[in-house]
């Protein structure tokens, strides 16, 4: 089998990075609704429903994803990859940046909350379309028998992204007096998003449009519409994409009512601001050495097995995490999240920028996923103040409630993973044929050291 082309690498590092500037954004608003939000643009007489607000504020951003998977979807998949992934950067960084201009509650009122609304429906319509636009430009390139390990490259990007976004939080949450952080320390992140945007573009403008998108293109088969090629042709994989995505509960329970659970004084936990960042670095860190690992897995022994070990391990321990948190024990709670986090969510997390992309055809496949994906996304919307409804502040269990539901939803993920199909042996003009037969493995055996 041959090694990966130039382009090929160079697209990975592409991948990799405009992931990574992207999901800075996205998390350090994550961050940001969990620790400061509620504090900045919500009245201060009523802390409880001060948190439910801010939470929900982060699960709008997943409300505009469906309207941003159609549009952004559509054209990736008649302009190019390329083209809408430098879509997506702008859109992101741009509306970021303004989110560290804008006034507090207790300078314009209800404004303030209103127009953190519309930035973060932004957000979400623009981080819509990255994650398949990036997986399916990876995918396209990588040689064949290495798409998992190339593609989850992608996924280590956002983790890099969250690792980066803690990162410019933690000192500032630790050096700053708490008085300066609430009134502009926090804005410091989301004003740097304006180098962000720069790096990105610069990088991502150097890249090629995949052979599978020209080659579509050359010989006129680019749809006019691929959402309803997807909708009529790949329907059944799309609502089993939707289910798996369900798993973006995990994230939720790690970085946003995790968060505000463990640092927010009306739950009584009393874990310090930059200790609670710190336990996000280390599981995001331990997930970038695992992502490649895992991804090199899913090429040798199937999407599948990974996929519905990475759900329910992750799914079981959602509680421990938890309630390693309320016993305010520090250790427990790093031990909890590198084996939540860092570990057994990365059997999902690393092997769906590939098991997506490969369940549907070239000519609507970012359409497919995009739409597939972000309507589960948006299912788990609304998770952080559901969850912050059903155990506020002074609730008993906790941990209890919220790991059980964890666990329930990531179980339908894992069943949606059992009835796909398998592709990680099906040849690259074969992705998305229901009737096509796998290779057989000896093809996409990987010579020593070619990676």
């Amino acid at each position: 089998m041959a090694h990966a082309s130039p382009q090929a690498r160079k697209a990975t590092a592409s991948g990799w990075i405009g992931s990574a500037l992207e999901y800075y954004d996205f998390f350090i608003y994550a961050q940001a609704a969990a620790l400061i939000f509620p504090q900045v643009f919500f009245p201060s007489d009523d802390p409880k429903m001060a948190i439910i607000a801010s939470l929900a504020t982060f699960g709008v951003g997943y409300l505009a994803r469906p309207v941003g998977a159609v549009v952004l979807g559509h054209w990736g998949d008649t302009r190019g990859r390329k083209n809408v992934l430098v879509l997506c950067m702008f859109l992101m960084g741009l509306s970021t940046l303004a989110v560290g201009l804008l006034p507090t509650y207790r300078d314009i009122g209800i404004m303030a909350p209103i127009l953190l609304v519309i930035l973060r429906l932004v957000q979400g319509f623009a981080v819509a379309g990255e994650i398949a636009g990036a997986s399916s430009m990876i995918m396209e390139h990588a040689p064949s028998g290495r798409r998992g390990y190339y593609t989850s490259f992608t996924l280590q990007g956002v983790q890099a992204g969250q690792v980066l976004a803690a990162a410019v939080f933690l000192p500032l949450a630790y050096f700053m007096p708490a008085d300066a952080f609430a009134a502009w320390g926090w804005r410091i992140p989301f004003l740097m998003s304006a180098l962000v945007l720069l790096i990105g573009f610069i990088i991502r403008r150097e890249v090629h449009e995949t052979p599978a998108f020209v080659q579509e293109k050359t010989q006129r088969k680019v749809p006019s519409s691929p959402i309803i090629e997807a909708l009529c042709h790949s329907w059944r994989h799309m609502l089993l994409v939707m289910v798996m995505a369900l798993m973006n509960v995990i994230p939720v329970v790690a970085t946003v009512f995790g968060a505000a659970y463990a640092v927010h004084p009306a739950y009584g936990v009393g874990f310090d601001k930059s200790v609670y960042l710190w336990i996000s670095v280390v599981g995001n860190i331990v997930a970038m050495l695992v992502i490649p690992l895992v991804g090199d897995l899913s090429d040798r022994i199937g999407r599948r097995p990974t996929m519905i070990a990475g759900c329910l391990g992750s799914g079981l321990l959602a509680s421990v995490y938890l309630q390693a948190i309320g016993l305010q024990s520090v250790p427990l709670a790093f031990a909890a999240s590198v084996l939540m986090w860092g570990l057994m969510y990365q059997g999902y997390n690393a092997v769906f920028p590939s098991f997506y992309p490969e369940l549907f055809h070239t000519r609507y496949r970012v359409s497919a996923v995009s739409i597939a994906q972000n309507s589960g996304s948006m299912l788990t919307a609304m998770l952080p103040a559901v969850f912050a409804t059903l155990a506020p502040p002074g609730s008993h269990d906790i941990p209890l409630v919220i790991g059980g539901l964890a666990l329930f939803i990531t179980s339908l993920s894992a069943i949606a993973a059992y009835l796909a199909p398998e592709t990680h042996r099906l040849a690259m003009e074969d992705l998305g044929n229901p009737n096509a037969k796998p290779m057989p493995k000896q093809t996409f055996d990987q010579p020593p050291g070619a990676a």
